[in-house]
Parts: structure tokens; C-alpha cells; sequence
């Protein structure tokens, strides 16, 4: 091996293998960026994101660690997404759920404003 040199796999490194995946269309309907990393709990992301909410739900970017993805204002990108694993429990972030992922999200639709009602965030980041 020459010091610095890269050897590569012959086969496509996959993220995720095996793991059931969601593929959503995002619109940022805010007036600056928003910038998702691979993470960030996807429902609760910045409120100019508009998508299915209900189906991101336990969900994160199906996209490689200390990566993201960022919506320029009107930007419509599909994503795609995949469950949280381990204990499955969420904490942080907007603190709409700050717990277990089993209930689903109607039991964390109190935190959360009518997805369809709710005037988007200026921006910023997920």
C-alpha cells in the first residue's frame, strides 16, 4: 500500500441494507434554506418542509452519517427514508415526541400544529 492511496470495494457500499425504506416529495415553502442531516427525526423537521408528515414518523434520511440534505426556498426534492433502530426512542430536537417511537405518531400530535394549517418557519435549519 502506498501511503495516501485509496482502495475501493468492487461492489456499491449500501447504507442500509435491509431496512424497508419511504420515499416522500419535500417542498421548502420558506423563504431560506433548511438543512437536514442523516440523524435528524424527519417529522420533525423545519415546518417550511412541507410533505407527509404521519409516514416520517420514527423515520431519518436514508443517506450516510455526518451527511445532509439542504432544500433551497422552493425546492421540491424526493428523499428517501429509514427507520430509527436500537431502542427506538427519540429525544430532542423540536421535543415533539421525547420518547418512545412505538405509540406513532398520533400520540405526539399535541406537540404539532394541523400539518396542513401551520404557517411555515422563515427557515433555518431541520
Amino acid at each position: 500500500m502506498i501511503p495516501g492511496e485509496r482502495v475501493l470495494a468492487d461492489e456499491p457500499i449500501v447504507c442500509n441494507p435491509g431496512k424497508p425504506v419511504v420515499t416522500l416529495e419535500v417542498t421548502n415553502r420558506g423563504d431560506r434554506p433548511v438543512q437536514v442531516g442523516s440523524h435528524y427525526h424527519f417529522y420533525e423537521v423545519n415546518d417550511a418542509l412541507v410533505f407527509d408528515r404521519s409516514r416520517a414518523f420514527g423515520m431519518r434520511l436514508d443517506i450516510p452519517a455526518g451527511t445532509a440534505v439542504r432544500f433551497e426556498p422552493g425546492d421540491t426534492k424526493t428523499v428517501h427514508l429509514v427507520p430509527y433502530g436500537g431502542s427506538r426512542q427519540v429525544y430532542g430536537f423540536q421535543g415533539r415526541v421525547n420518547g418512545s417511537l412505538a405509540e406513532g405518531p398520533s400520540s405526539h400530535t399535541q406537540n404539532r400544529d394541523d400539518d396542513l394549517g401551520a404557517s411555515p418557519d422563515t427557515g433555518g435549519t431541520a
